[in-house]
């Protein structure tokens, strides 16, 4: 058997863009930085229905993500990833599961590197 009708399926919405003001050095809070966030949500996708009102709202999820990277500011992508990956949480109970990852592009590690970036998986408990 492929799957079943209960099994979970993917909202994945890829480089939501924001300026945020994260990061350990005062230099970062204060002029900001670009940050990406991918975000993988689990759901039961509804597809006998072509109502919005019977799936996650894709848009509030991208307008969540983009209120937590322009939000109160955190020295740690780590400590963004786990706002991001609960508030998606709390958006919707349909959410089962989140994967977020966080890119710092911009992060000054002192040598050269193409991003940054962390990855976490919450599930509901």
């Amino acid at each position: 058997m492929v799957g079943t009708r209960d099994d979970p399926g993917h909202i994945r919405l890829r480089g939501i863009a924001a300026i945020g003001h994260h990061g350990v050095l005062a230099s970062e809070k204060a002029l900001g930085q670009p940050f990406i966030v991918d975000v993988d949500a689990f759901v039961h996708l509804e597809t006998s229905s072509d109502q919005l009102s019977d799936t996650v709202n894709y848009a509030e999820l991208a307008q969540g993500v983009v209120a937590e990277i322009t939000g109160d500011p955190v020295d740690l992508i780590e400590t963004l990833t786990g706002r991001i990956a609960d508030r998606c949480l709390a958006l919707d109970p349909r959410i089962l599961a989140v994967t977020v990852t966080v890119h710092k592009p911009q992060a000054p590690v002192g040598v050269s590197v193409a991003d940054v970036e962390v990855t976490l998986t919450r599930s509901r408990q």
